[in-house]
């Protein structure tokens, strides 16, 4: 199954957990034989999944919050001031315009799910494992600020290494572990869905969200053209059929770094300055996901409907803003964003781990799309920092 796509992977991990679930559900949850063991099988993979997770998102936040507002913070020229400042804006406009475009449909296309799924499954696991985090999520992220923009402003590099060798021990766990058994633990979340008879409502629930999700992207991306069409004082919405290459690469290889190559020749036919695009296209890939922004948003919104919570602005404005801070320590690697996001998922949205599993579920399933938008947004931030940069130049020769 390596050699197959990540997203080829879910996709048959969705199927073979729903066939097991349904026949296990036919069978009954109650029997140990056959296709019911299954189900409990899958039920303790998840348990210990789910618990390895939460001990390791902590872990995730100190590693790469604390490394990322470091480096970020020791980059001071202009050109990076302004590329950050618009990579964050542009995150927090579209998480507060996702949310309310998501109270405006989602109450109407989402019901409450028969099953409350913020309750535990009733699958039971055959045993599991108590592994306490080392420390809470609002500690590792306070302490990551706390490191990171003191190392930003120190002399010392010593601390910012370990930091580092931190950071590249947690990637592994990410890229070796995590992420290649998420197929099974999505396996299992269906299995258990199946088997408990919420199948229909929880397919309903991810088809409305994935046609919002996909159309909120596609809206975001004419919208950052045209925000960019403003500044520069240019029509840049023909701009966009040239970053048709790298959309589609991101879209096959779901992964905004392996799709630099691409993206930095797409913003040189836009006529993006060398030495611009070189300097913004990279560090985009790692900063600019606003496309995980809206999928994360949308999406928490849409299993807080089906979980019978209603979702409101006090409770979401705190998230948003966070988020896009995380946004941009995010792992490089896919799913890097839900990775990051699930604990200010969990602490600061109340998300149970039914309900965690389903925000992953969804965001894995719809990656490629996400990071697709993330690529084409940094096209259009390039051109916006490229107009920037030569407003000196102009205003020189006109003296």
């Amino acid at each position: 199954m390596k050699h197959l796509g990540l997203l080829t992977r879910l996709i048959a991990g969705i199927i073979i957990g729903t066939v097991i679930g349904l026949l296990g559900g036919w069978l009954g949850v109650a029997d140990s034989v056959g296709f019911t063991s299954v189900v409990r099988l899958f039920a303790t993979f998840n348990s210990l999944f789910s618990t390895f997770l939460s001990f390791l998102i902590p872990l995730i936040i100190l590693s790469f919050v604390t490394v990322g507002l470091a480096e970020l913070g020791k980059k001071a020229n202009r050109l990076f001031g302004v590329t950050l400042l618009l990579a964050y804006g542009t995150t927090v406009c579209s998480g507060f315009l996702t949310f309310l475009l998501g109270k405006a449909l989602l109450p109407s296309l989402i019901q409450p799910i028969s099953g409350d799924i913020a309750e535990a499954a009733s699958a039971q696991p055959f045993f599991s494992i108590d592994i306490p985090p080392v420390f809470g999520v609002m500690t590792a992220l306070i302490l990551a600020f706390v490191l990171g923009i003191g190392m930003a402003n120190s002399k010392g590099t010593s601390l910012l290494s370990v930091c580092r060798d931190l950071q590249g021990v947690i990637s592994l766990v990410l890229g070796k572990i995590v992420i290649p058994l998420i197929p099974v633990h999505i396996a299992g979340l269906f299995c258990n869905i199946a088997a408990e008879g919420r199948l229909f409502g929880t397919v309903k629930m991810f088809a409305s969200l994935y046609i919002i999700i996909i159309a909120l992207q596609l809206l975001y991306i004419v919208s950052q053209f045209g925000l960019a069409s403003l500044i520069c004082k240019k029509n840049h919405f023909k701009s966009i059929r040239n970053i048709v290459p790298a959309y589609f690469t991101a879209l096959g290889t779901q992964s905004s770094a392996s799709t630099i190559p691409v993206a930095l020749e797409c913003a040189y036919s836009n006529e993006v300055d060398e030495d611009v695009a070189d300097f913004c296209i990279p560090l985009c890939a790692t900063i600019n996901l606003n496309g995980d922004t809206i999928t994360l948003v949308l999406g928490a919104m849409g299993i807080m409907l089906a979980s019978g919570l209603t979702p409101t602005i006090a409770m979401f404005a705190p998230f948003i803003m966070m988020l896009g801070i995380t946004m941009v320590a995010a792992p490089g690697v896919p799913g890097g964003g839900v990775m990051a996001a699930l604990g200010l998922i969990s602490s600061m949205l109340g998300f149970t781990n039914p309900m965690q599993q389903l925000i992953i579920a969804l965001h894995f399933s719809q990656d490629s799309f996400g990071t697709a938008t993330n690529v084409s947004g940094d096209q259009a931030i390039a051109l916006i920092v490229n107009k920037l940069d030569q407003k000196p130049a102009v205003t020189k020769k006109a003296r």
